[in-house]
């Protein structure tokens, strides 16, 4: 399992959102979004590029650290 930290996220409508988002992506699986801390989780095929990930959450409104 892989785990992003994500700025911006206040409510559940975000973290649906970015949910939405990762588990759009071909490869991603088992999205988790913890509000509170600020993260998503999620299980990667190794064909995913991190590049696809941070995209996909930038495009909603939000930012990957790292």
């Amino acid at each position: 399992m892989t785990t992003i930290k994500i700025n911006g996220m206040k409510c559940g409508h975000c973290s649906g959102a970015v949910t939405q988002a990762l588990e759009s992506i071909e490869g991603i699986s088992e999205v988790m979004v913890n509000l509170d801390k600020g993260e998503a989780t999620y299980r990667a095929s190794s064909s995913v590029d991190p590049a696809v990930i941070k995209d996909a959450v930038m495009k909603i409104g939000f930012e990957v650290e790292g």
